[in-house]
């Protein structure tokens, strides 16, 4: 079970739109990746990675990606998170995107 940390609290708008992709890695990690419309038409991406014990390895968000599709976003949103999950360099980290 994932702990959500205060960057997804930030990022959670349940009212809004949106698409999800979740992965289970081999070495436990879990990737969540969500791609949105804003209220004003901007596509927004999140990206979180968590450890095999639910704890927040990355969370960012993205307010704007622009020129991007929301299915652009989550492809690039992916490829990134596998990245940050296999690499492991960003523990502890947590933050809010631009």
């Amino acid at each position: 079970m994932k702990r959500r940390g205060e960057t997804y609290r930030q990022w959670c708008d349940p009212i809004l739109h949106h698409q999800t992709h979740e992965e289970a890695l081999d070495n436990g990690a879990c990737l969540e990746v969500q791609s949105r419309l804003s209220r004003t038409g901007a596509t927004q991406l999140f990206i979180g990675v968590y450890r095999a014990d639910g704890s927040v390895l990355y969370e960012r968000f993205y307010r704007q990606r622009p020129g991007e599709t929301m299915s652009r976003a989550m492809v690039w949103g992916v490829e990134h998170a596998r990245r940050v999950a296999s690499n492991d360099e960003s523990a502890g980290v947590e933050m809010a995107g631009p």
